[in-house]
């Protein structure tokens, strides 16, 4: 691959997922955006996307070929500013992702450090699906529990995010509190969906509550703690997110086996960059308040 033209138009196209969006971003013509493709496709004599109607999606070859591409694209960023004699300075995409229950407390964050480093573009990407680290759809990832990993990624410790067992006022009002831990067999909880779910709280409930008695399912953290306010039932929620939620009680306090480990993850090609280690340093100072402030 003796073009890197035509390899940074591949990658443009598999971050966007169409040729015009790559063609806007390279301030080129769709027709070289696709002429580069069928170069790069002819040269290494593999598809690296499936062609639809709604764009272009890598194939595997394709996000092999992204992943090199992003942290090479990352690199030039880093070697352009040392040449110009910038090298402290953080600019270009950062791509942080995490559940989306993490917002309130990300997004803060995100943007101080945005505008501390007005070059920097932020792309803040949330959901229950694992943004690829290998394959570069990110440079930082926040996530909870004690997950498997890639064996190219750094893992770094956060933060312990204590939980406890919270009510609404109108479930108190309808069934009452229970009287101790022995009654809990006697409540509707709100909890996840998957009866093997990893987070410690969930292992308890597991074993201290009939499964029967978990009447609303969801894999969205966010649609539990909204149903909990509603007062569908007794549930888990992190002591930050329950100063959020209106008339919420807690019915059972803090415990060390119930706290959720949050970890930072980087990929290892990206992790030394100037812009990754900044934001790190940023990201961890900020974060220190996050169960001080609680």
């Amino acid at each position: 691959m003796k073009n890197w033209d035509e390899v940074r138009t591949a990658f443009q196209v598999a971050r966007l997922g169409t040729v015009s969006g790559a063609a806007e971003a390279l301030g080129v013509h769709h027709a070289t955006v696709i002429r580069h493709i069928d170069a790069l496709e002819g040269q290494l004599g593999v598809k690296l996307f499936q062609r639809h109607a709604r764009g272009y999606t890598a194939t595997e070859a394709g996000e092999d070929l992204m992943r090199v591409a992003q942290a090479t694209d990352d690199q030039f960023g880093q070697l352009e500013g040392r040449i110009k004699g910038r090298g402290a300075d953080v600019a270009g995409e950062l791509v942080v992702t995490s559940l989306a229950g993490f917002a309130p407390l990300l997004s803060p964050i995100l943007a101080d450090f945005q505008a501390e480093h007005p070059d920097v573009l932020v792309r803040f990407l949330t959901g229950d699906r694992v943004f690829r680290l290998e394959y570069g759809e990110a440079h930082v990832a926040i996530r909870a529990g004690a997950g498997d990993v890639q064996p190219d990624n750094v893992v770094q410790p956060l933060a312990q995010m204590p939980n406890a067992l919270f009510a609404s006022q109108s479930y108190i009002d309808r069934y009452g509190l229970p009287k101790d831990e022995a009654d809990l067999v006697n409540h509707r909880f709100v909890g996840h969906d998957n009866p093997d779910s990893r987070a410690p709280f969930d292992r308890w409930l597991k074993t201290h509550v009939p499964r029967e008695n978990v009447v609303f399912r969801s894999t969205s953290d966010r649609a539990m703690e909204e149903a909990v306010q509603a007062g569908a039932g007794l549930g888990f929620m992190p002591v930050w997110a329950a100063t959020y939620c209106k008339e919420v009680v807690e019915v059972l306090p803090t415990r060390p086996e119930w706290d959720a480990p949050v970890r930072i993850i980087t990929h290892v090609d990206l992790h030394r960059t100037i812009k990754v280690q900044t934001f790190l340093t940023f990201l961890k100072e900020r974060a220190g308040a996050w169960v001080v402030g609680i």
